[in-house]
């Protein structure tokens, strides 16, 4: 095929693409990326092909590198990838392969844009964010349509409206609506708390992040509101009222005992019908058969209760402790709880403390995983457990990490070894 040819097949293909960029409003850890995979899954279901892609504030090339507390569990594409747990969440909800397409980091954007300058492809113009970091963010989108063959590309756009680390990806989210505005609309998924002294749901902060798109040159074509409960119509009307939308572009998304119920509950809402009506696409209902028989097996009696130790080093970040920092560990465990019909209770150990108060913390679980770490903190800790799990014919898994520090144990206790470590 001549290279006109491909030009032309080129522009036909983005001619006829259609965009949906997620923003997430008021607080971070909002929901965004389980929100994603849903409107994903919901529009696949209705018969179009999808491609997400997650853009990330920070300048890492990619996650592999970041400390699970920093951000979360890291997620291993097939291809090599190391991303954003999200990237997993995709990979769950539509059960197709994810790569290095569907994740991008600012740090690869700046790199990229910084490498053409250096091979004077930019022809001796003076570099600049807007438009040579902007071309660059809406180039990925279209690689990766292109490469998908998609007819629907889903952007998540990382942080929350308002900071300064993502404002470049807002504003390639403007500038590709204003050059397809028929193609392009923006979903603003935002928290509505419920401040205990008030017990009512307060709509001011997703007014306010509202207001900051709009000072972006955005205007949210959907919001989906992140509560404790359903929005009743007052709140809806208020969103209405003060967000410039109509109420029925309110959609709620409230708390849910499993993130699985995610797409019944929108779909309920008709959301996969108005973002195609909004796209000028057929407005289809997604089949989710095979979804409901998943949350039917999710939410299934199970008699028998399993207890399960988690010695971890990445549990705590002060006071609090933290799930995200071994996400895809407990997602493992929840699956193949469903599955087996058990009830599964994990009690998350601090290895540091083990090294302090002693393996008794521990308990007498059914079992015992150790899970990935690296570096010398909390190793002893781990050590001691795997022991611990030994002598006490506890059954033990040791994951990456975890299974390298088991043979450590094995080494001193039994083959009297005291000196061996992991160098």
């Amino acid at each position: 095929m001549s290279m006109v040819r491909l030009e032309i097949s080129y522009k036909l293909n983005l001619n006829t693409m259609k965009y949906i960029f997620i923003s997430g409003g008021v607080i971070s850890g909002i929901g965004k990326g389980t929100t994603t995979a849903s409107i994903a899954l919901l529009l696949k279901q209705a018969g179009y092909k999808v491609a997400p892609i997650k853009f990330e504030n920070y300048l890492n090339m990619d996650a592999g590198t970041i400390n699970p507390i920093e951000h979360g569990d890291v997620f291993l594409c097939d291809d090599g990838t190391e991303a954003d747990m999200d990237i997993g969440t995709y990979e769950k909800f539509l059960a197709e392969e994810m790569g290095k397409e569907n994740f991008v980091t600012m740090g690869q954007i700046y790199k990229t844009v910084i490498d053409k300058e250096r091979r004077f492809e930019y022809l001796g113009e003076d570099v600049e964010a807007i438009p040579h970091i902007t071309d660059e963010i809406i180039r990925r989108i279209n690689t990766l349509a292109l490469k998908k063959k998609a007819q629907i590309v889903i952007v998540e756009l990382g942080g929350t409206a308002g900071e300064y680390q993502n404002i470049l990806y807002y504003e390639a989210s403007r500038i590709l609506t204003l050059k397809n505005p028929a193609d392009v609309i923006h979903i603003h998924v935002s928290y509505v708390p419920t401040p205990k002294h008030l017990g009512e749901p307060k709509t001011k902060p997703t007014q306010l992040s509202v207001k900051t798109l709009n000072s972006m040159g955005i205007q949210p074509d959907f919001i989906i509101a992140r509560s404790e409960k359903y929005l009743d119509e007052r709140r809806k009307n208020r969103f209405a009222l003060f967000c410039n939308l109509q109420p029925e572009m309110i959609i709620s998304n409230p708390d849910l005992s499993t993130v699985y119920e995610i797409p019944l509950i929108l779909s309920k809402q008709n959301l996969e019908r108005k973002i195609l009506k909004k796209l000028g696409l057929s407005a289809k209902k997604a089949n989710l058969s095979q979804w409901t028989e998943l949350i039917n097996l999710i939410k299934k009696p199970r008699r028998k209760m399993v207890k399960v130790s988690i010695v971890g080093k990445y549990f705590g970040a002060g006071d609090y402790q933290l799930r995200d920092s071994y996400a895809a560990l407990f997602d493992a465990l929840d699956h193949a709880s469903w599955h087996l019909r058990i009830n599964l209770k994990t009690t998350w150990v601090d290895a540091q403390k083990v090294e302090k108060q002693g393996v008794e913390i521990i308990g007498r679980p059914d079992g015992i995983i150790v899970p990935i770490g690296w570096g010398e903190r909390g190793a002893e800790g781990m050590i001691k457990a795997a022991s611990y799990a030994r002598v006490k014919k506890i059954p033990y898994l040791g994951l990456c990490y975890g299974m390298q520090l088991a043979v450590v144990a094995f080494a001193r206790d039994v083959l009297g070894w005291k000196d061996a470590n992991t160098t």
